[in-house]
């Protein structure tokens, strides 16, 4: 499974005679569809120019404070990455990391950044077993930064042993692995997403403004958590995510019985569909010429989804979303009770917002909580909520949540 399609590696090389790999190693990550940029040290342009980086991710290399045009390019950079990658990762930059410098643009972008860190040590085996080495190794692991390597083996200066550089491969797929959580691991999730299209006749529709890209963002965050996911898709023009299993449909009864099809032995049911409300209530068998007169068009409503899963006897947990333009917390817990679900998803909608947008914002509810996810990707905003939801996810059967439910809301 590719784990790294469109995500955003930041790689930081670092001076000495392995950053030759690290070419190598962006021009893999492009291959597996990757988006990267490069910050180099000062010293690491002493064994690999910044324009070779620059040819082969195709985005512009930082190398010094006087490549910080704005004096927040690398604030902007920081937050920018999904991962970021220290490759090679020299002693001295072990230990500027370890103490919290920020005295060189990379370890800058290092402090500001809440991605998760990655360093691929590469040193003399000395240096590398040296004590104080070892200690900033250990100071890093224990907040979190995840040490790759090093590999043992013959050394530019002649010595044998640890300290070599992992393989391109190597890291390609400790990278790849980092994006996956298992969070989910074992569990069944079906996903809707897109609009749906109501017809009127043969070539006219109802439809919305939808464009799959939040549900798609989901589909795919919940398999990196390592679920088994199963899309179910109106008309969008969006590649189906690595691993996933997409079935498309056209109106909201399709979607409606595709669901219900899949909902069986399903643990998550995660409804991020804009599914019509109204659909004509006799569609056309023949395209409707132009009138000479006015036409009215007689509407009825169509089936609720995410209310018919969650009245079912073994219901999955079930997640909804809410597009709203005012009185947003408010309608979000409305929706919620009414629909009788366990979250939902809220976020404003018009003037730019949502619809047809990279980004998003969504305010998180369920009972006794609520969570506000800032603006950002719909990509990082769905690996968020996948992290919620599996945070929120009992772990009992859904025979015991089904009647966990109903007992409470016949009581």
């Amino acid at each position: 499974m590719n784990n790294l399609s469109q995500k955003r590696i930041l790689l930081g090389v670092c001076g000495g005679i392995a950053a030759y790999k690290s070419a190598e190693l962006v021009r893999r990550l492009r291959a597996d569809g990757a988006r990267v940029r490069v910050v180099m040290t000062a010293a690491a342009s002493e064994f690999i120019t910044a324009r070779t980086f620059q040819a082969l991710t195709g985005e512009p290399v930082l190398s010094d404070w006087s490549d910080d045009r704005t004096g927040m390019d690398h604030i902007e950079l920081a937050r920018w990455a999904d991962r970021i990658l220290i490759a090679p990762a020299t002693a001295d930059s072990l230990a500027r990391l370890a103490h919290g410098r920020a005295d060189d643009l990379l370890a800058a972008v290092c402090l500001a950044s809440e991605a998760p860190l990655m360093v691929a040590p590469a040193m003399n085996q000395a240096m590398w077993r040296h004590a104080a080495t070892r200690d900033n190794v250990e100071l890093l692991r224990r907040r979190g930064v995840q040490i790759c390597g090093p590999a043992d083996g013959e050394q530019a200066c002649g010595e044998v042993g640890p300290g070599r550089m992992l393989e391109p491969q190597a890291l390609l797929q400790a990278l790849s692995d980092a994006f996956c959580s298992a969070r989910l691991a074992g569990l069944k999730v079906v996903v809707t997403a897109g609009p749906t299209r109501e017809p009127i006749d043969p070539v006219r529709f109802l439809s919305n403004r939808s464009s799959g890209k939040m549900g798609y963002a989901i589909a795919r965050a919940a398999r990196e958590a390592g679920a088994s996911v199963e899309l179910v898709s109106g008309p969008v023009l969006l590649d189906v995510p690595p691993g996933v299993q997409r079935v498309r449909v056209e109106s909201g009864q399709e979607m409606l019985e595709a669901v219900l099809e899949r909902i069986t032995d399903c643990d998550l049911f995660i409804a991020t569909a804009a599914v019509a409300d109204y659909r004509p209530a006799k569609p056309a068998q023949q395209k409707i010429k132009k009138p000479v007169a006015d036409t009215s068009l007689q509407l009825e409503p169509v089936t609720d989804i995410l209310a018919t899963v969650a009245a079912l006897d073994h219901r999955p947990f079930c997640v909804g979303f809410a597009a709203e333009t005012e009185q947003l917390e408010q309608h979000a817990q409305k929706k919620r009770l009414r629909k009788g679900v366990e979250l939902i998803a809220a976020n404003r909608v018009g003037n730019g917002r949502g619809f047809e947008s990279d980004d998003n914002e969504l305010l998180l509810v369920w009972e006794g909580g609520t969570c506000w996810l800032p603006k950002d990707s719909k990509a990082r905003l769905a690996h968020q909520l996948i992290e919620k939801v599996a945070s929120l996810y009992p772990q009992r059967s859904n025979k015991q949540i089904s009647s966990e439910y109903h007992a409470k809301h016949s009581a």
